[in-house]
């Protein structure tokens, strides 16, 4: 920074400036102040303040390190008169010296930076001639590198191929030195037929039996294609076939020879239970015949298929002691126990054979169906022994039921098995299909002997029935027969409980079609087949137990046409008869409720068939085409012959029904009840006492009917019933004469029977009553008032006509030509 001597004025001490002051952290504040700290000494003091007082004595330190002496501003303070900026003289001379030394600097920095420059430049020039000269040789180094690489890629491939040619080579050479020994080898075989003593140590030697199997194999495969292409009609490969043959059979012999031996020590270290040597005996046996005879071997000398006495223990085990009836319960706790069993044995052999055998899935596929065909097949031929068609074992030995039982539980347990094999492994064995296969000779005539069995129970059904109801009608004697009350109840009645059980045999058969039929349309048929067994059995059972009932009617009817009363008979006679005609009406009575009880299980028993029908059977039915409505419309023509008899049996109630009525009507009806002697006593307004008796009857009798029909046929048969009663009413009361009094009588029976028929709750019945009712009138009103009667009813003046002529002034009054014109008018 500039300087100056302490001892020179201000104005003629030069400034010393260097090119050095402008560099690094250059400050142009720092720069003024040392120019002007002398002359102006106000600004001095200003930075003495700033500075914070730190000095040296009397002299300050300047920024840029030059000293400056206190005493000046001590001068420049002093003196009393001081312009009022004496400094600008000495400041602008300062600032002209100033300049002039930047100028200098200027020219030096100037003058150093052209030489920089010019320096620079010639330093460029040499440098770019040098990258010029190191490109080129980088272009030279990289084509020399080019082609070392092809270089070197030429020599690799040649190097590859030498090594081809070398690995073929050794390959050659070892093929031909392995042939040597081979045909060295097959010389030794080919030296005599049956003499094996000369051979090479290698094929004597235990502990190279691994190589002499597979040179053996080697050379047996190479003797057996030469003999297979050679030429007969060539002599000379008609020679060599026949030298070679000689070798077929010295190998064959020895390969026979060695795998015998070979089983030998396996055998031997099976029993020791030495892995590692059966492992290796294994290895090598793989090599004869893909190790067949070694897997063969190994499954067969397993003792669950040697020991009898495994075999026996089979058999008391699910079959139990000899002699004894095995049920289907014991037999499959046996089987279950038994197949467990077996699948523990396979899996320890399992353990084994795949620490043993290097090909361990076809081992135990071998195994497994082995087990299945030997044992399990053995078991079952014992189990299950197909029954004849022809002649069925008789229930009392089980029946055809047993062997079904039977058959469902061996299968169902053996698919158990299979399954269980399954994950345990057996290979590519089709565990399956080898298992149905077990069962298909039992399968081909499944659906006819479940169909028999069905048949079987059925008969076996009844027969039990007749016998219980043969017990029944021997104790009970001819005890009451002689009133005719116990003809129904010696016939054998319909019997829900045995609907049902007709029902739970097919629903049993039915698990067994599930069980047994995989294929959709399969189980459809046979589902359809057992079905139709059971609508079959409950339509011929519901058919017959409606015509004994029937058979009962009839007999009731007998009863009463037997014992109809006649005319002049004894007083001893006619109540001889009339006992016995009561003795028919009780048994036509409970004919009727027999029947009517008939009529209701009947119903229910086709309710409980229905019913397992939508339940049951239509959801197996539905997804084959057509057999679903094919079953609906079987079960409704089986049911049709029940109907049939049901009809008819009806029909027969409602003779016996009306028969008693009839009977009633012509025992009780007196006729004084419809003419009442004038005697001017009150008019008797009570019903009379046959009409009594008749609804008495009807009521009780009706009471059953009432409890076992319902809907329709209720309404039908009620309806069927009031008509005939209707009729029977008009026609018993054309045999008697009416006088008023009897009319109001008669109109009392008539309201009587109106409000009994109308529990009926068939409309045209009661409309048919209320008729009655107005017909009742023609007996009580005044003979000119009978016209006016039928003004509102014409319908009902034809059976007017013949009431009016059962007045008693019929002939009197001269109805007949009185009423003349209104007949002629209705006409």
């Amino acid at each position: 920074m500039p300087e100056r001597s302490k001892s020179s004025s201000v104005s003629n001490l030069p400034l010393i400036l260097d090119v050095d002051d402008f560099k690094g952290d250059f400050s142009f504040d720092a720069l003024f102040g040392n120019l002007v700290n002398e002359l102006l000494p106000s600004f001095q003091e200003e930075e003495a303040d700033t500075a914070g007082g730190h000095g040296l004595g009397g002299t300050e330190a300047l920024p840029n390190g030059h000293a400056r002496a206190s005493s000046d501003a001590a001068k420049f303070a002093q003196g009393d008169s001081i312009p009022l900026f004496p400094e600008v003289d000495a400041l602008l001379s300062l600032f002209k010296d100033s300049c002039k030394e930047l100028i200098d600097l200027r020219k030096q920095v100037d003058g150093k930076l052209y030489n920089l420059k010019k320096e620079v430049s010639t330093q460029d020039a040499k440098h770019r001639k040098t990258l010029t000269e190191l490109e080129k040789g980088v272009d030279g180094l990289f084509d020399s590198f080019a082609r070392l690489d092809s270089r070197i890629s030429s020599v690799g491939q040649t190097a590859a191929k030498i090594g081809d040619h070398l690995q073929s080579a050794d390959a050659q050479r070892e093929t031909a030195s392995q042939t040597i020994e081979l045909v060295k080898y097959l010389m030794e075989f080919n030296s005599s037929p049956g003499d094996l003593m000369e051979l090479s140590p290698l094929f004597s030697d235990d502990s190279r039996v691994a190589e002499a199997a597979s040179i053996a194999q080697k050379l047996r495969s190479f003797a057996e294609e030469d003999i297979a292409r050679a030429v007969p009609s060539v002599v000379g490969s008609a020679t060599a076939s026949r030298g070679l043959e000689v070798a077929v059979a010295n190998l064959q012999e020895y390969c026979n020879e060695l795998e015998n031996r070979l089983l030998s020590r396996f055998d031997a270290a099976s029993q020791r239970r030495e892995l590692s040597t059966m492992s290796e005996c294994a290895k090598i046996l793989s090599q004869f015949n893909r190790g067949s005879s070694a897997m063969q071997h190994y499954v067969a000398t397993r003792p669950m298929f040697i020991d009898v006495e495994i075999m026996n223990s089979d058999t008391r085990l699910v079959l139990g002691d000899q002699g004894s009836q095995a049920s289907p319960s014991n037999v499959a706790r046996g089987l279950s126990s038994l197949y467990k069993e077996i699948t523990d044995t396979v899996r320890k052999e399992a353990a084994t054979i795949m620490a043993v055998f290097p090909s361990p899935n076809d081992v135990m596929s071998i195994l497994v169906q082995r087990v299945l065909e030997q044992r399990v097949t053995a078991l079952l031929d014992k189990l299950l022994v197909k029954p004849s068609l022809v002649n069925p074992p008789p229930m009392e030995e089980g029946g055809l039921l047993l062997y079904l039982r039977m058959l469902a539980v061996a299968y169902e347990k053996t698919q158990e098995l299979a399954r269980e094999l399954r994950a345990v492994g057996c290979g590519d064995l089709d565990v399956e299909g080898l298992t149905e296969s077990l069962f298909s000779s039992h399968m081909d005539e499944y659906p006819e002997h479940e169909q028999a069995s069905l048949g079987q129970l059925y008969q076996a059904k009844l027969d039990e029935l007749r016998a219980e109801n043969q017990n029944v009608s021997d104790s009970t004697g001819t005890i009451g027969r002689s009133k005719g009350a116990s003809v129904a109840s010696s016939h054998q009645q319909i019997s829900v409980a045995v609907v049902t059980e007709f029902v739970r045999w097919n629903e049993e058969a039915l698990t067994r079609c599930t069980l047994f039929s995989s294929q959709p349309a399969t189980l459809a048929a046979n589902v359809k087949a057992v079905f139709t067994c059971l609508f079959d059995q409950v339509s011929q059972y519901i058919t017959d137990g409606l015509e004994r009932a029937r058979d009962s009617l009839t007999e009731a009817a007998t009863m009463r046409e037997r014992f109809v009363l006649g005319t002049n008979l004894s007083r001893r006679v006619a109540a001889a008869a009339a006992s016995a005609a009561e003795a028919a009406a009780a048994a036509g009575e409970s004919s009727f409720r027999s029947f009517m009880v008939a009529v209701q299980r009947c119903g229910s028993s086709v309710a409980i068939v229905q019913q397992y029908f939508a339940n049951s059977i239509s959801r197996l039915l539905l997804p084959v085409d057509g057999a679903h409505a094919a079953s609906c419309e079987e079960m409704a023509t089986a049911m049709s012959s029940a109907e049939g008899a049901a009809y008819k049996g009806l029909q027969q109630c409602i003779e016996t029904v009306m028969a008693e009525v009839e009977r009633l009507l012509s025992a009780e009806q007196k006729a004084t009840d419809y003419r009442s002697p004038d005697d001017g006593m009150a008019p008797d307004h009570r019903p009379t006492n046959a009409c009594t008796r008749v609804v008495a009857y009807l009521s009780r009798v009706l009471e059953a009917a009432f409890t076992a029909l319902e809907g329709l046929n209720k309404q039908a048969f009620l309806t069927e019933l009031g008509n005939r009663l209707y009729k029977g009413l008009l026609n018993h009361w054309q045999k008697f004469t009416f006088n008023p009094s009897g009319g109001l009588r008669l109109k009392r029976d008539i309201t009587e029977y109106g409000e009994f028929v109308r529990s009926f709750n068939a409309p045209s019945v009661d409309e048919k009553f209320e008729l009655l009712g107005i017909l009742a009138n023609v007996f009580i009103v005044a003979p000119e008032s009978l016209s006016s009667l039928f003004e509102g009813t014409p319908s009902i003046r034809k059976d007017a006509q013949r009431f009016i002529q059962l007045r008693e002034d019929y002939k009197s009054a001269k109805l007949a030509s009185r009423l003349s014109s209104l007949w002629s008018g209705s006409g």
